[in-house]
């Protein structure tokens, strides 16, 4: 038995395409239907109210397509809204990018401390350290509000000194507690990751929260009996939507996703506001 539907992702604005890279890459048969928010992104500097209404937003322009699973790749969404989400749209799985990336640290975590960086939003919501001790108690998170990273990885400066100062800036702190585990809190920051490993070295485990929200919903259709089956190109037939087409879109939905991006459309906001797919608008 299988489903062919395709799978809903959104995110505030394009790093979500790192979730939608590995998810090709475990399960190259699946559709996805992507939206990236562009126009209003980033997420981070707004009220829990205004998240919460993008997110519903987002999530109803996607389940109108007849989706078969609505993936919330953008973390602050995940950590502020994920519930109320959850609440609204219950025909089908819906699941964020924390508690995968969370359950996978405390399987892996040897000294009981795990750290965790974000948006200062996400870092704020407290969602990955109250999950974690949800879990065990015993362990202890450490949290660090990285706030230049998503600007660096936006302007393709990964590879710079100006991306190695930063990152030493900002996680120096968090070495010196003694984790063994760093979630990266953040769709942006897998493309960091050498730059990150660099500074917290090679016995603190990195943990990408795209790839375990990727292998979470691999679990989930497989329980479902709801994979695509096989030979389909995914890819191919996929779609991506945004919200605004920005000067650096292709070079950066190129960086996010590994391969050129293709089958762009551009919405309206009246369109996401009114929570339907441009083809029933």
């Amino acid at each position: 038995m299988s489903d062919s539907r395709p799978i809903g992702i959104f995110d505030s604005g394009l790093g979500g395409l790192t979730v939608a890279r590995e998810i090709f890459r475990l399960m190259p048969a699946e559709r996805i239907l992507y939206l990236g928010d562009t126009a209003r992104c980033p997420y981070g500097v707004r009220s829990e109210e205004t998240i919460r209404e993008f997110g519903m937003q987002n999530a109803r322009f996607l389940t109108s397509m007849d989706i078969k699973m609505l993936i919330v790749a953008c973390n602050t969404v995940s950590s502020v809204a994920l519930d109320y989400i959850r609440e609204n749209v219950d025909e089908i799985p819906v699941i964020g990018v924390v508690l995968p990336a969370c359950k996978a640290a405390v399987r892996q975590t040897a000294e009981k401390k795990i750290g965790v960086i974000g948006t200062s939003a996400t870092i704020a919501a407290g969602a990955y350290e109250k999950t974690i001790r949800d879990m065990d108690s015993r362990i202890k998170v450490y949290s660090k509000a990285c706030p230049l990273f998503v600007p660096i990885v936006e302007e393709g400066l990964m590879a710079t000194e100006i991306t190695r100062v930063a990152v030493a800036y900002y996680l120096y702190d968090l070495v010196d507690t003694g984790i063994d585990c760093l979630i990266l809190g953040c769709t942006h920051y897998p493309l960091l990751m050498e730059a990150i490993q660099g500074i917290v070295g090679n016995h603190v485990q990195i943990l990408d929260s795209g790839l375990w929200t990727a292998k979470e919903a691999q679990e989930i259709l497989g329980a479902l009996n709801a994979g695509a089956g096989k030979g389909r190109d995914g890819f191919a037939e996929s779609k991506f939507y945004v919200t605004d087409v920005t000067p650096n879109f292709e070079k950066s939905a190129n960086r996010f996703l590994g391969v050129r991006i293709g089958g762009v459309e551009k919405i309206g906001l009246d369109v996401l506001c009114a929570g339907v797919s441009s083809a029933q608008a």
